[in-house]
């Protein structure tokens, strides 16, 4: 027997007429796997229809929703580092110049 995908009518279709109808009856005129049918009965229950769409359950739904939040977090500390670095460097070369320039004016002064 061949590996069949069914979309999400023809699995809200299965789950609907095996409650009317009974599991074993529905399960042998689809040729559907008891482990199959029982899986997509509890992705029903859990996440609803929206279930079928998605390949994942609905804790790992939610830990990639946190990733992402993290990363997003992480992202704006590293931004904030990056333009500290930048100020400082930029706060350094203008306090050299300005001692440079202090130097000039000292030392053309006591020549003069």
């Amino acid at each position: 027997m061949e590996n069949r995908k069914f979309t999400t009518v023809e699995k809200l279709k299965i789950i609907k007429e095996a409650t009317q109808q009974g599991v074993k009856l529905t399960k042998e005129k689809y040729f559907v796997f008891p482990a199959s049918y029982y899986a997509q009965k509890k992705k029903m229950k859990t996440m609803g229809e929206e279930g079928f769409s998605y390949e994942m359950t609905p804790d790992q739904l939610k830990r990639i929703r946190e990733l992402g939040n993290e990363n997003k977090l992480l992202k704006k500390i590293v931004i904030q580092k990056e333009l500290e670095g930048k100020l400082k460097d930029k706060l350094l070369k203008n306090k050299l110049a300005l001692e440079k320039k202090r130097k000039l004016r000292e030392v053309t002064f006591f020549k003069a």
